[in-house]
């Protein structure tokens, strides 16, 4: 047995076919499959489930891949605490985050790189459960979404919770000057109106979704998506309004676009910085980490107590 086999199972598990994942492997296909075979018969037990195509995992090789997964983990972060041994911190860092989150990512990221220059990043866009399993599988070295704190303790994993500041209705004033004010919107307001939002299977969708049910209103949808982009083009053109987390978006972008806040309960679910637990956490991801803190507090967007 040796590492690249382990890494070529954990290809396989993300790409979900062998032939992405022996080009993710950078190996042929053959070689792939020789090499997991070989594997199996090292171990004497069937890992894979094949067919004419990739069929899922057997119940010996999800065993298995749990430990490959840990394995692979520290030695890349192995090789990332040489490398910054000998050259300083660099290299790509993994980011799971959720689409709404009370924080913009981008400005986090530009704060630690004035820290770490070197620093790459990878972001991959997650439901909130999907960034939980992508952390406890070690795809991504840091989550920045909504958990439930207990369930962080219990799994071990360092967390920074931020801020809830609420929730911003987000609209065109050309297209809905009545909404101009400062004054928090109720819920029956806010639900008289046509929005634009994240589809139902986001968290942070569900959350809407419970409160206005609970007042007995029901919320005119009249786009959803999972593309941030596009919420905010039909609000642009006054396709309807949008709900956001208070800090998710930079407003300085859409100048033309006002916000108002909205009187609701408080998500059930807290959002906040996570990454795995000491000495498990990449040298990159603990970096990140301790400097992510350092700037949240400067800049306020820690809770308070």
């Amino acid at each position: 047995m040796d590492i690249k086999q382990l890494i070529y199972l954990c290809n396989l598990e993300r790409e979900r076919h062998f032939g992405r994942a022996a080009e993710a492997s950078f190996v042929s296909q053959p070689t792939l499959s020789m090499r997991l075979k070989n594997l199996e018969k090292e171990l004497g037990v069937s890992l894979i489930n094949r067919g004419n195509n990739f069929e899922g995992f057997t119940a010996e090789g999800e065993r298995v891949l749990a430990w490959a997964r840990e394995i692979v983990s520290v030695y890349q972060g192995l090789k990332l605490e040489v490398e910054s041994l000998k050259h300083g911190l660099n290299g790509t860092l993994r980011i799971g985050t959720v689409p709404q989150c009370s924080i913009s990512l981008a400005q986090m990221l530009k704060a630690v790189s004035e820290r770490y220059p070197q620093l790459d990043y990878r972001v991959a866009v997650l439901s909130a459960d999907q960034l939980l399993e992508a952390l406890t599988a070690h795809t991504v070295d840091i989550g920045i979404g909504f958990f439930e704190l207990p369930t962080l303790k219990e799994l071990h994993f360092q967390s920074q919770s931020l801020a809830d500041s609420g929730i911003d209705l987000v609209f065109h004033p050309q297209h809905f000057p009545e909404l101009v004010g400062e004054t928090p919107l109720t819920l029956a307001t806010v639900a008289a109106l046509p929005l634009c939002l994240a589809e139902p299977t986001r968290y942070f969708r569900r959350y809407l979704d419970q409160h206005f049910r609970e007042a007995n209103l029901t919320l005119h949808t009249r786009m959803e998506t999972t593309s941030i982009f596009q919420l905010l083009q039909g609000i642009f053109v006054g396709l309807g309004c949008g709900l956001f987390p208070s800090g998710n978006l930079q407003m300085e972008m859409m100048p033309q676009l006002q916000r108002r806040k909205v009187a609701i309960a408080p998500m059930s679910r807290h959002a906040a910085l996570v990454i795995a637990e000491p000495g498990r956490a990449t040298p990159l991801a603990q970096n990140f980490f301790d400097a992510a803190q350092i700037w949240l507090l400067e800049s306020s967007v820690l809770p308070r107590l």
